[in-house]
């Protein structure tokens, strides 16, 4: 009786056993992606369910699923609130077991989730926050960035305006970490070729009203008014100041952060003559044509990629890359992060390049120019380019990083 009992007890250990082994194997091979932004105000149009969407795309892409692999994606609002963004990602990594927070456009938002992100070592792959602390001083083993930041706008457009003559700038600042790197990178950049900031003022965010803060940019006498804010805040700002008259009393707006869906909301008329730096456009070539045409079909509102929702696509690509040639889950995130440095990024849509040690992706940025009405041949044909940036001109070089993972 006893040998007898002896035996069935070995049975079913080795039966639970092997189910244990077959359930961690399982897990090895499954993924689980939260994306996290801003799905309800100001800047729900430039990601939002956009970014859902490129999400899912960049899933179906990989190929990952016929390799035996389960991906799951999920999405939260933060509501451009680093509290909310960081509560909404602690429950994902801790009671859902989510692997990757995705997108986190609001810079505070980013900053807070990725300081989280590394406490639990999971992964945060940003593409819609700008400030270039993240890839600074408060970069991190677990957080990469691959689509832009606020040194690539500040050394594309303030460069470049500050060239042509507008050598006096005056700020109107969103009150929150992206605002304030924004300002202070173009500031460097306009001082360091020869101009001027004469003032500026912080306006809060998903502001309405701007016309204390235009009034008080007009008034400055700038040759400049740079628009350190984004969506929502930076077309009410333009509209506004169209009704100012500020563009035909001969200052000139600088978006130094300016989206497709904004030019589409602002319509031609007003937004022409703009000048704005972008990584992406949907018809740079025949690549990004064919994946935007593709991404439009998917669109919740039929809308053509942002910038930063294209950048999402290839980060995304390759993650899932990174893991696959790991061959399962490790569920360690600076491991999968080490692995995405060591692979060579290559996508359809920014081609091939370096992710560096800071977690920074090197691609060109492009100095763009809204269309008059009279030049586009149609819907979403809104730009023309006007300069090409170099990889290594559009990231802060690595012997000036600050970044504590960069060797000197």
């Amino acid at each position: 009786m006893t040998t007898m009992f002896a035996r069935r007890s070995a049975v079913l250990l080795a039966c639970a056993a092997f189910g244990f082994a077959s359930t961690a194997y399982a897990q090895n091979k499954t993924i689980k992606i939260g994306v996290l932004n801003d799905m309800s105000s100001l800047y729900a149009d430039i990601g939002g369910p956009n970014s859902v969407a490129a999400v899912k795309m960049a899933v179906e892409d990989s190929g990952l699923k016929a390799k035996g692999w389960t991906i799951d994606v999920l999405s939260g609002d933060h509501q451009n609130k680093p509290d909310i963004g960081v509560n909404i990602a602690r429950q994902w990594i801790d009671a859902d077991k989510v692997d990757a927070i995705a997108d986190t456009p609001s810079s505070g938002v980013a900053l807070a989730v990725s300081n989280l992100v590394k406490e639990k070592n999971a992964v945060l792959l940003n593409s819609g926050a700008a400030t270039a602390d993240l890839t600074g001083k408060a970069c991190t083993p677990n957080t990469v960035s691959f689509t832009y930041d606020t040194y690539m706008l500040a050394n594309g457009t303030g460069k470049a305006l500050t060239k042509a003559g507008g050598d006096s700038w005056f700020f109107l600042t969103a009150d929150y970490a992206f605002g304030h790197a924004l300002e202070r990178d173009t500031s460097s950049v306009v001082t360091a070729t020869g101009g001027k900031v004469l003032g500026g003022v912080k306006h809060p965010l998903n502001t309405a009203d701007f016309s204390s803060f235009l009034l008080q940019a007009q008034s400055s006498k700038a040759k400049i008014i740079g628009l350190a804010n984004a969506g929502g805040d930076t077309t009410n700002a333009i509209k506004q100041a169209a009704e100012f008259g500020i563009v035909q009393g001969g200052q000139k707006l600088a978006a130094l952060l300016l989206f497709i869906n904004d030019v589409h909301s602002l319509g031609l008329k007003t937004a022409q003559g703009l000048t704005f730096t972008e990584s992406f456009y949907w018809d740079l070539n025949d690549q990004t044509r064919e994946w935007s045409k593709r991404f439009q079909k998917v669109s919740p509102k039929g809308a053509m990629p942002s910038m930063t929702v294209a950048g999402l696509y290839a980060e995304i690509l390759h993650y899932l890359k990174a893991m696959d040639a790991l061959g399962s889950n490790p569920h360690d995130g600076a491991k999968v992060v080490a692995k995405m440095k060591e692979l060579p990024t290559d996508d359809p849509l920014f081609g091939k390049g370096p992710l560096r040690a800071d977690g920074r992706r090197l691609i060109p940025a492009y100095l763009f120019e809204v269309k008059k009405p009279e030049e586009s041949k149609g819907p979403w044909d809104y730009y023309k380019l006007v300069a090409t940036i170099a990889p290594e001109d559009a990231a802060k070089p690595l012997e000036a990083s600050d970044c504590p993972l960069v060797k000197k």
